[in-house]
């Protein structure tokens, strides 16, 4: 059996890192076993289903790297499929009309809440033998007697008595199949082996498989992923970091970064906690998902995508920093030479589009505090002395900190003396990588221009 799985979100809001991660544990299942996975967008409710929120899970699924096999597909446009299996259920007596009102529906349920019995439709009109000409939607008949078992993957086997679960509606009065009906349809039909979703479906999945049952289709297996709360344990919300995935990107996390962190939450292999994506793919397995909610840790993600910043390729880095530096690069140093002298130092990647900033742009300012702290009365002679050096010498960043070190040992002064005013001179601000690479990096032409250019301003 080939493994296929797929990803179904509803464009009706963005795409969380709950969701994120269930669409990795679906992908990596996949991709474990040489199988397919599919994404399936969920456009059945068209009323709360926008472009916007499609583009954004498209969007944030491209940037995980979660590739899907052939196109998406949109639910929404698989409705002639559902409306022939509503048409199926009702010829061969699985289903019938309900003409209950609103109204009604509500005096049913309020009489059930007083009689202290769980609210759910009664039944009402699945033995009518007449046909109101009134409006109507349409009812699955759900077995009256018996269990329904949902083997579980990763819950284990889960028990619903059939006496619990109502005649649900899988037409509405509009004509429109809903979202259960069209699932079992379009899961069956696209010959999906593997549904990995959320616990917070569990409830729907008793029902699909008795329509899966009815409709004498095959019963795919299921895997419930616990839901992620926030550290405190409370449901996640967006001051945990429930965000659209997309604004993860914003903030200066690295893809993989996510999704090494994702995928270690619920799911383990030994203690292990840095996985390349290839390790993933080799190592992950549903049997290994644990089965209780799984707590967001800020603390991790962030440390997680330090850890990444540092191992990764410079190249791999070049077209995520330039996402953040939103410069021309092409007249200073090669951006795959200044990221190796800033991985080190930087949690996220705007930190560190931030730190190279400095080598594609002049200052127009300098830090008042770090001025008055580190230009005194001797400070001009140094750099007279360093201008006078490095313009009659072959340039190089190696050369350049021995000119330092010697002028200032022939003065008696710390490196520092000289070091902190070339740094502010050529970056705005005393931080900047080691000064042999920055001005190795910076080259003679640009950090002579900024050296005498600062001096000028600050002496004004």
């Amino acid at each position: 059996m080939t493994v296929k799985t797929r990803f179904a979100p509803s464009p009706t809001g963005m795409l969380h890192i709950g969701g994120a991660r269930t669409a990795l544990f679906s992908w990596l299942y996949a991709r474990h076993f040489g199988g397919e996975f599919v994404l399936r967008i969920e456009d059945t409710d068209k009323e709360r289903s926008t472009d916007e929120a499609t583009q954004v899970i498209l969007d944030g699924m491209k940037w995980l790297g979660l590739d899907w096999d052939g196109e998406p597909i949109f639910q929404g446009a698989r409705q002639d499929k559902h409306i022939a299996a509503v048409n199926q259920l009702l010829d061969e007596g699985k289903a019938y009309k309900c003409y209950c009102s609103k109204d009604k529906l509500d005096a049913m349920r309020e009489k059930q809440r007083i009689e202290g019995k769980k609210a759910m439709y009664d039944g009402t009109c699945r033995n009518l033998t007449d046909a109101p000409d009134t409006p109507f939607v349409i009812r699955f008949k759900s077995p009256e007697n018996g269990e329904t078992w949902v083997k579980d993957l990763v819950l284990g086997d889960v028990c619903f008595p059939n006496e619990e679960i109502d005649d649900l509606i899988i037409m509405r009065t509009d004509g429109t199949p809903t979202y259960n009906l069209a699932v079992v349809v379009d899961d069956a039909d696209m010959g999906i082996t593997h549904v990995v979703r959320g616990s917070d479906h569990l409830n729907n999945t008793p029902r699909q498989i008795q329509m899966y049952e009815a409709l004498d289709l095959d019963v795919p297996q299921f895997a419930h992923i616990p839901l992620i709360h926030g550290a405190d344990g409370a449901k996640m919300s967006k001051r945990h970091g429930s965000i659209a995935i997309t604004e993860y990107r914003e903030k200066g996390y690295l893809p993989h970064a996510v999704n090494n962190y994702l995928a270690r939450l619920g799911w383990s292999h030994g203690d292990d906690e840095v996985f390349s994506q290839e390790q993933l793919i080799e190592y992950f397995d549903l049997a290994h998902v644990g089965a209780s909610p799984s707590r967001f840790d800020q603390d991790k993600l962030d440390w997680l995508n330090a850890h990444w910043i540092k191992a990764s390729n410079p190249a791999d880095l070049v077209d995520e920093v330039n996402y953040f530096l939103k410069l021309d690069t092409a007249n200073g140093a090669d951006l795959v030479d200044v990221i190796p002298a800033l991985q080190e130092r930087s949690k996220n990647l705007i930190e560190l589009a931030d730190g190279a900033r400095m080598f594609y742009v002049a200052p127009t300012e300098y830090q008042e505090k770090a001025v008055k702290k580190n230009f005194k009365e001797g400070t001009w002679d140094l750099l007279d002395k360093f201008i006078t050096k490095a313009e009659s010498e072959a340039w190089s960043g190696e050369a350049a900190h021995q000119w330092i070190a010697d002028i200032c040992g022939a003065e008696g002064v710390n490196m520092g003396k000289l070091a902190q005013p070339i740094r502010i001179l050529i970056a705005g601000m005393p931080v900047s990588p080691p000064i042999d690479i920055t001005l190795g990096l910076l080259g003679k032409d640009e950090t002579l221009t900024r050296i005498k250019t600062g001096i000028t301003t600050l002496k004004s």
